[in-house]
């Protein structure tokens, strides 16, 4: 591209900056030596405080840094604002700001986008979408990567699960429109994934390449409808994975062969041809994770590096050695594997996202009393009571009393989160004591035969959202239970039974008799909540099934 071409692509959408944001964007861009351009390309991740992680940033120089949030809000803060400081290209921060424990730890309770479909109100979607993005913005964040828009076809996914606004392309649409327009509003870039469309294979990508299955026409009439939707509406930028679309693929190179599965965040096709060519997509695409496997099985890191700004994307995500990934950039821009022309585009595309954001004029400064406020801590969890899910309950146990149902056993996950303390208790147990219940938990490390028996409520409490790195979900019985013999007893004949699920909507797969099931979708503690005032009668449960519960089996619902 021209100099002329670059700084036209500026001006239109997503972009739409005026000449004076164009100039910087030239100017920052001619000032920058190739290591510093190079170094640009990049995006790295950050966690914890390693008193050699700041020196580590700086030095680098990335384009951005995504953070994954842990300590304190002003400890974060202060790291934030250390490193926006020291920066000679103002930075992208980001975060996957997917809601419940993927939402600031120090912020307001926000439900996931499976909770918030459940609901099915865009209004109440936009309204917490806007308290995320106020909140991120008062941190000092200005990009996610949000909302998701796959769509939860195979029920095994582990990938797609909780992320996803259900298994309707109308609902996850709405939805997702409505929290674009929220997060952009509040000066957070949004960011529509996984393209080219995750939740029909139902692996993770994290372990393995995954494969779209879909024809084109029925592409088209899915995924193609919710990226063209998002492009119309501005977002300002997609996220490329690790997943194969064979169908275009093939369409563009009839002998594709095994080229038909390369992932798209090194596919020329799908970046360019698709995502630009096609649906006309204007803005900056960043590469999902390049340490995920569906990226590395593919081929060797100094060869797929190099690949993913060439065939298309802007930004290349995360690095566990950001020195040797620069390097391995750096030989394929001498010796023509990497064009200059790519680099050039990759680079204004990036640096004009900054320029969108308003970063090339200062560091906008921090508002830390707008985080976890009050009135946003009330409102997000007046919209979380909302989702709670009644599925089926055919013994006519609920509601529940004290008196009819005093001695409660339980079996429970604990709340499960790969990027969390696993294994964490569910509040859930104490707040049930706390309204007089006696409530025991199952020791799988002494499992007895019948353990329930004797007890008014069994109670399966199951928190496992959306579990990367996962293969599959399921009713681990017998990890529930701690031994072989123990995961084949089943005591609803017995005494009355529920299963609660914080998370995955889909276990009535493998307890299709389980006579009572409520799913909640998210393991806070204001959606426990929720689900407490539902079982005791205190309030009605609303939420409607964005996905079937019932997996398609025609003896679940009874």
């Amino acid at each position: 591209m021209t100099d002329q071409t670059l700084r036209a692509m500026l001006s239109g959408a997503p972009f739409n900056l005026d000449q004076a944001a164009i100039d910087w964007v030239a100017a920052t861009h001619a000032s920058l030596s190739d290591a510093e351009k190079i170094g640009q390309l990049f995006v790295i991740s950050s966690m914890g405080f390693d008193p050699t992680e700041a020196d580590r940033l700086r030095d680098f120089a990335p384009a951005g840094i995504t953070r994954f949030f842990f300590g304190d809000k002003a400890t974060e803060a202060g790291f934030i604002d250390q490193l926006r400081r020291e920066a000679k290209v103002p930075l992208l921060f980001s975060a996957d700001l997917e809601g419940s424990r993927m939402s600031l730890p120090f912020g307001a309770e926000a439900p996931n986008p499976l909770a918030l479909a459940a609901i099915d109100d865009v209004d109440a979607t936009h309204e917490v979408s806007t308290i995320m993005a106020r909140e991120a913005a008062a941190l000092g964040m200005n990009w996610s990567f949000t909302p998701v828009i796959d769509i939860n076809h195979a029920f095994r996914s582990s990938i797609v699960a909780t992320r996803s606004f259900g298994a309707d392309v109308a609902r996850v649409q709405r939805h997702a429109l409505a929290a674009i327009d929220a997060f952009q509003a509040q000066g957070i870039a949004a960011t529509v994934k996984h393209w080219p469309g995750e939740g029909f294979d139902d692996r993770d990508q994290h372990l393995v390449t995954t494969i779209n299955p879909l024809s084109l026409a029925e592409w088209e009439a899915s995924f193609g409808t919710l990226y063209r939707a998002a492009v119309d509406a501005g977002v300002k930028s997609v996220m490329s994975a690790h997943i194969a679309l064979p169908a275009f693929v093939r369409e563009m190179m009839a002998d594709a062969g095994v080229e038909a599965f390369r992932p798209a965040s090194v596919s020329r096709y799908l970046n360019i041809d698709l995502l630009r060519g096609r649906l006309g997509f204007n803005g900056v695409i960043v590469s999902d994770a390049t340490m995920m496997a569906g990226f590395g099985a593919w081929g060797p890191r100094a060869q797929m590096i190099p690949e993913v700004i060439e065939n298309g994307c802007d930004i290349i995500l995360f690095s566990d050695d950001p020195v040797e990934d620069a390097g391995f950039v750096a030989a394929a821009l001498a010796d023509g594997r990497l064009s200059r022309a790519r680099l050039d585009e990759a680079l204004f595309r990036s640096l004009g996202l900054k320029a969108s954001l308003g970063l090339h004029k200062g560091v906008p400064a921090q508002q830390l009393d707008l985080i976890g406020t009050a009135a946003d801590r009330t409102r997000a969890a007046e919209i979380t009571r909302r989702a709670p899910t009644l599925v089926k309950d055919v013994q006519g146990l609920l509601p529940l009393s004290v008196e009819k149902h005093r001695r409660i056993y339980v079996y429970t996950t604990g709340v499960v989160s790969p990027m969390h303390t696993a294994g964490g208790p569910l509040a859930l147990v104490d707040m049930l004591r706390a309204e007089g219940f006696e409530v025991t938990v199952h020791d799988r490390d002494n499992a007895q035969m019948n353990p329930w028996k004797g007890y008014d409520l069994v109670l399966y409490l199951m928190a496992e959202e959306t579990l990367l790195s996962r293969e599959r979900i399921f009713m681990n019985w017998a990890g529930l239970a701690g031994q072989f013999l123990r995961a084949m007893e089943r005591p609803w004949h017995d005494v009355p039974t529920a299963l609660i699920s914080f998370g995955y909507p889909y276990y009535l797969y493998d307890a299709p008799r389980m006579p009572c099931v409520i799913n909640a979708y998210a393991t806070m503690d204001t959606m426990q909540q929720a689900v407490l005032d539902g079982l005791m009668g205190r309030a009605p449960f609303t939420g409607t099934s964005p996905v079937d519960p019932f997996c398609g089996l025609p003896d679940a619902p009874f």
